[in-house]
């Protein structure tokens, strides 16, 4: 029991670990710790709401279960979550923290989905959860957190941000979940370069974030004017 737990939440504690590291001004952990617990507690509504759709055969296509059975869900909750509890949050006021925080919220989630994959398939399946499914949660928040922080320092362009916020993080779960659904013996040839550019995305998105100056220390610039 214990392997297994720690196990299920190592990867994510070291993918938040080197996010977290990433941000030139260090946002408060308790703030982090509880948008983390947030992103857990999702699992629960998600779940049931997936087993309905499963129950009801709504989901029993590959392209409907992929799209909407699961991506839709599970990002529009992330998204909603952020929206709703961190974005007017006074200490929301960079562009990188959007990153932060939408990663926290993305890694509590899929801590507690590892923990019960593992406990269900067993610890043998431990580091392929952490390459893929674990590591793609990240990346999307990492994508979601973006455009976030984008309209939040941004006034140019605010509503299609917080759009793409949601919209581009529920193609790319689609598409991921649609090659695991869709190939069989070979998804590997396909999920590895997705991976990969996915990685590449979001340090780009990561890079271009940081390079950005917080609402705080422009306020504290036009005072000194």
């Amino acid at each position: 029991m214990f392997a297994v737990l720690s196990a299920g939440v190592a990867p994510a504690l070291a993918l938040m670990s080197f996010f977290y590291l990433k941000d030139r001004f260090a946002e408060p952990m308790g703030l982090i710790i509880r948008t983390f617990i947030l992103g857990a507690l999702l699992v629960f509504p998600i779940m049931f709401i997936q087993h309905i759709l499963s129950s009801e055969g709504i989901s029993d296509d590959a392209f409907l279960q992929s799209f909407f059975a699961i991506a839709l869900i599970e990002e529009f909750f992330k998204w909603f979550i952020i929206m709703y509890t961190i974005y007017h949050h006074s200490e929301f006021d960079a562009h990188y923290d959007g990153i932060v925080y939408a990663v926290a919220v993305s890694l509590g989630f899929a801590t507690v989905e590892n923990i019960l994959f593992l406990l269900t398939n067993g610890i043998g399946y431990a580091v392929s959860r952490a390459l893929f499914p674990v590591s793609s949660h990240a990346l999307f928040g990492v994508i979601m957190g973006y455009y976030f922080g984008k309209a939040k320092v941004h006034t140019t362009n605010k509503k299609r941000n917080i759009l793409f916020a949601f919209l581009i993080p529920f193609l790319l779960h689609g598409i991921y979940n649609y090659i695991l659904k869709t190939i069989a013996s070979d998804w590997l040839l396909l999920l590895i370069p997705f991976m990969i550019a996915l990685w590449i995305i979001g340090m780009r998105r990561v890079k271009s974030a940081n390079a950005s100056i917080p609402h705080t220390i422009l306020h504290t610039k036009k005072q000194q004017v």
